[in-house]
């Protein structure tokens, strides 16, 4: 079946070494399905890559583009520039640590799966320009992720052990 022209696009990639996260299969197509229903959700047209890398090289883009030290979970780079006509439009991309998402699983999210998720979302919202920066900004992304996820990953109520703020 012919893509839609309006849909949006998803290229996700498992960019890791095998040492990295032996432990932590990243199931592309899922992501790839996760994404592409929350952009379509959001009604977004557009393109989007999704990449899933070690966590020296996160370390590296998180002190390159934030300033910071050591190893995060998500980064999202939103593309700033206006969209040329009759070019796909660039949202952006979103790198990912599944390390990093299991190391901090059980203390966040509860499983390393609803980690990933919520990486996923999260870094999709951010690309779309919400933010948590300020206590109002927290409240509308969270519920937001909450929503996204409640429909697209578990279709139907959260797990009582998953939490969107770190301990």
């Amino acid at each position: 079946m012919p893509r839609d022209e309006s849909s949006p696009t998803v290229v996700v990639s498992d960019e890791r070494t095998a040492d990295d996260s032996p432990e932590s299969v990243v199931d592309v197509e899922r992501w790839h399905r996760l994404a592409l229903a929350v952009l379509a959700d959001c009604d977004v047209e557009g393109e989007l890559t999704l990449t899933f890398v070690d966590r020296d090289d996160i370390a590296q883009l998180n002190a390159e583009h934030m300033g910071k030290a050591g190893p995060t979970d998500v980064l999202s780079f939103p593309m700033d520039d206006e969209p040329m006509t009759g070019v796909p439009t660039l949202l952006g991309d979103i790198v990912i640590s599944p390390a990093v998402a299991a190391e901090q699983s059980a203390d966040h999210a509860g499983t390393v799966d609803d980690e990933l998720a919520l990486l996923v979302v999260h870094g999709i919202l951010h690309v779309l320009g919400h933010d948590h920066a300020e206590p109002e900004e927290t409240v509308v992304m969270r519920a937001r992720e909450l929503d996204l996820l409640e429909r697209f990953h578990w279709h139907g109520p959260a797990p009582a052990a998953f939490r969107q703020t770190h301990d």
